[in-house]
């Protein structure tokens, strides 16, 4: 089912998300609605805090940012842990489908170790790195109350404030192309 992506301005994205247990019986339902809403706004990532499920998923589908030489990705992170950062950083454009219209350059870890549970509860312990890494991150600051913006400086956050707070009031029509992260 294809569920409304809650926009920027919402308490609930500022939360740290409630880890899954196994035998939760909605898992199915709520990893599928994560699908289904993820590709209907042409999007690359979705965690549940962003359809109003404060709970520790997300999913992601890196096939269209990804290079042609790489192996296509696509996965499902059941309370995730990210066990170690890379020491060299890469900066690249983000943008989130929870904050429609803004775009940033952002630099992040382009290594990292992550320690998950599959769609099959199996534990997975995996080294991901370039855009794969990056969407993963991106995906994992929603789950602990994490935005995007918050790694822009001071002065940049005050000159998009305007623009934030038309998300937050509902002003900006959400347009989602395939790029957003």
């Amino acid at each position: 089912m294809i569920r409304p992506i809650v926009l920027y301005g919402s308490p609930i994205l500022r939360q740290k998300a409630i880890a899954i247990n196994r035998e939760s019986d909605y898992l199915p339902e709520l990893i599928q609605d994560l699908w289904d809403t993820m590709y209907n706004a042409e999007g690359v990532g979705l965690a549940a805090p962003q359809i109003g499920v404060s709970r520790q998923i997300f999913v992601i589908d890196a096939r269209a940012l990804q290079p042609p030489e790489e192996p296509p990705f696509k996965g499902v992170f059941i309370n995730p842990r990210i066990l170690q950062r890379a020491s060299i950083w890469t900066t690249h454009e983000e943008g989130c489908l929870s904050i429609p219209g803004i775009r940033e350059e952002i630099a992040r870890p382009e290594n990292i170790e992550i320690e998950y549970y599959d769609e099959n509860f199996q534990l997975q312990r995996s080294t991901f790195s370039g855009i794969v890494a990056r969407i993963i991150q991106h995906e994992y600051d929603h789950l602990i109350g994490r935005l995007f913006v918050d790694y822009l400086s001071p002065l940049k956050r005050q000159l998009l404030r305007k623009r934030l707070r038309s998300v937050s009031n509902g002003k900006v029509e959400a347009h989602y192309p395939t790029t957003y992260v």
